[in-house]
């Protein structure tokens, strides 16, 4: 079947040849007639599709009249047909050398092609000429602007590269075969690539197949790599994986699966322990009768971004998002906007820990050609900064098509087959320039333990931000472990809340605010409390200003878990204690901590807790948890908490 592309040269190459004819130039040598001889010869095997015929015609015909631009414009067509750019940029030149007049646009033609093979400056240099003849209507004004603003970027870029000194993984993780980075966990543990290889059989046509595999960090190194295997892993092809920053969940794009809603659909694994569950479709709202690929999914572990070419989009390929509500279900999909998406293709979108950093690649901003990478700033709910360029040598003239980034920011993956390596695409390592960096992220990393059992508890997770009362994520421990991960941005004071059925809640205060360097990580082993009598829980997320007793609005998230864990546990009656240090009087301290415990006792009422399942006590600096001697003692000591009183049946 004849191409767009062919047809559109065809009637070019046909118009030239009217206009050759008709052109009001003197008469014909007889040397110039057999050259046009030859030119209708190469132009019956263009429009044939053969090239290879085509060629030594038009050869044949500028060898006998090198003065034939018509000749040179399907030379130029011909070699571009045949991937041979710079001998259609030379032949597009001399025609338009021959002649300006004859084809202007001849031109525009080399232009476009010297920009896509990197020779900036000779682009420029062309389209400057071609804009300079004038009478150009709007649209070729844009697009010529357009074309320009793409080759002052690249010179700028060359004259002024960003820092990059990519490293090889090595041979555990890349080979002769397609490696391309998936993700990396919080902790930097767990790597996830996929390799495209082929079948078994030795035909070098046989289609590639891609799966997925896992390396560990160990001892200094990355361990051999490993098939993630079934139900991972299938005869078909599997790609565009995504481990969620705890680990828990995977995501990833497969197409034509007998579930499937369209070409290629969006699935979800959960992992217990080292098993990885059967996968399953996120279903119609996400997945429609058109493309869904590349997903990613926030750390809030709310926030789904991936890419579909469905309509309502800019053009191409766009990026997507969804948010997972109240019910166990996702939202419409939301395309992310004119500051992210352009009428050509957005790809490969990585949404980083920070839950502001926005990484992926496109070919419709301004870069270096081809694919670039890009980098977007949440400036507030559903709006995004004007995308930055990452820079050269970061990006090249070859498309660069994604990008996986540490949560502490200090570090990027690409995958590449331009940087040497053990064959094919291999994946890199890289320090990230300070510009493009995301906020640094931390992370909390345990086991949930039944605290009288010590057995492992399957508990669910929520982070929220102290100062709006938002929850900024949701995850879970590993049911057959109990081990978490957890993300942590800095710049920010939480309030965390560990829960699970039949037991009182864990709470945990995280300080991060002013902290704007690589934090280090929070190891903890959390005990969770079986709802009997007796058991007291410290609520770390209760605050009141010096010497007062007025609840601080930062106090509302965690008072909200109580009132919810009170409301879900109806036959339980608790006691609010409150507790100082040892500066000032026993009198004085005694009041104060019955006062405070008052007030948190009269916001539960306030909140519809009935009065008769609450006791509070003011018990001063007489049940210390912690020295008086320091600061930090102090601090411990000045806390407020709950005893559960008894837990009546419902």
């Amino acid at each position: 079947m004849t191409s767009l592309k062919t047809i559109f040269f065809l009637v070019l190459s046909v118009l030239l040849v009217i206009s050759y004819q008709t052109s009001g130039q003197k008469e014909l040598t007889p040397a110039s007639r057999k050259a046009q001889k030859a030119y209708r010869e190469a132009e019956k095997h263009f429009i044939a599709q053969n090239y290879e015929a085509a060629l030594p015609c038009a050869l044949r015909a500028v060898e006998l009249d090198d003065r034939f631009p018509e000749a040179y414009l399907l030379l130029g067509d011909l070699y571009q047909e045949m991937g041979e750019s710079l001998k259609s940029i030379g032949s597009y030149k001399k025609a338009s050398e021959i002649d300006p007049d004859f084809y202007p646009a001849a031109r525009l033609l080399a232009g476009k092609l010297e920009l896509k093979a990197g020779l900036y400056a000779e682009a420029k240099h062309d389209l400057l000429l071609y804009l300079d003849r004038g009478g150009l209507l709007q649209d070729d004004l844009s697009q010529v602007a357009a074309l320009l603003e793409r080759c002052d970027f690249a010179l700028n870029s060359i004259a002024h590269p960003v820092p990059f000194s990519p490293e090889n993984l090595g041979p555990h993780i890349n080979s002769s075969f397609d490696e391309y980075i998936n993700a990396i966990t919080l902790d930097k543990n767990e790597v996830y690539l996929t390799v495209g290889t082929r079948a078994d059989s030795q035909n070098v046509y046989e289609l590639r197949r891609e799966d997925f595999y896992l390396s560990r960090y160990s001892d200094g190194g990355w361990e051999q790599r490993e098939p993630l295997g079934p139900p991972m892993n299938t005869p078909e092809n599997e790609g565009a994986l995504f481990i969620s920053p705890d680990g828990r969940y995977l995501l990833f794009s497969a197409c034509n699966k007998p579930d499937g809603y369209g070409s290629c659909d969006i699935y979800i694994s959960f992992r217990k322990n080292d098993h990885w569950g059967e996968p399953a479709n996120l279903g119609p709202v996400i997945n429609s009768a058109y493309w869904e690929t590349q997903p990613c999914l926030g750390s809030d572990g709310r926030t789904l971004f991936f890419v579909s070419n469905r309509p309502g989009g800019r053009g191409g390929s766009d990026i997507w998002y969804s948010r997972y509500l109240p019910g166990e279900q996702w939202s419409i999909p939301a395309n992310a906007g004119d500051s992210v998406n352009t009428q050509e293709d957005e790809m490969s979108p990585f949404f980083h820990p920070d839950n502001q950093s926005l990484y992926f690649s496109s070919r419709g901003h301004t870069g270096m050609g081809g694919y670039d990478l890009f980098l977007s700033r949440k400036v507030q709910a559903d709006q995004w900064s004007q995308p930055e360029n990452l820079g050269y040598p970061i990006n090249t003239l070859a498309d660069e098509i994604n990008l996986v980034v540490e949560a502490s920011g200090t570090r990027a993956y690409i995958s590449s087959d331009k940087l040497g390596g053990f064959g094919g695409i291999d994946i890199y390592s890289f320090e990230l320039y300070p510009a493009v960096r995301p906020r640094p992220v931390t992370y909390m990393k345990g086991v949930v333990m039944d605290a009288e059992s010590s057995l492992p508890v399957a508990a669910g997770f929520d982070l929220s931000d102290l100062e709006t009362g938002t929850t900024v994520i949701e995850s879970f421990s590993d049911p057959e472990t109990g081990a978490f991960l957890l993300s942590l941005p800095a710049e920010k004071d939480y309030a965390l809340h560990v829960t699970a059925d039949g037991y009182a809640f864990y709470s945990e205060h995280i300080a991060l605010r002013g902290v704007h360097t690589i934090l280090d990580p929070f190891l903890v082993n959390i005990d969770l409390q079986p709802i009997k009598p007796d058991k007291v829980v410290v609520m770390k997320n209760i605050f009141f200003e010096t010497d007062q007793y007025v609840l601080k609005d930062e106090s509302i998230a965690e008072l909200t878990r109580l009132i919810v864990f009170l409301k879900e546990n109806m036959g339980v009656s608790i006691e609010i204690r409150g507790h100082t240090d040892q500066v000032g009087t026993r009198e004085y301290n005694d009041q104060l901590s019955l006062q405070r415990a008052r007030s948190v006792y009269q916001y539960l009422i306030d909140h519809g807790i009935d009065e008769g399942r609450l006791q509070y006590h003011g018990y001063g600096f007489a049940m210390p948890v912690a020295t008086n001697d320091t600061e930090e003692g102090r601090r411990m000591n000045r806390r407020t908490e709950f005893r559960i009183l008894e837990n009546r049946a419902p």
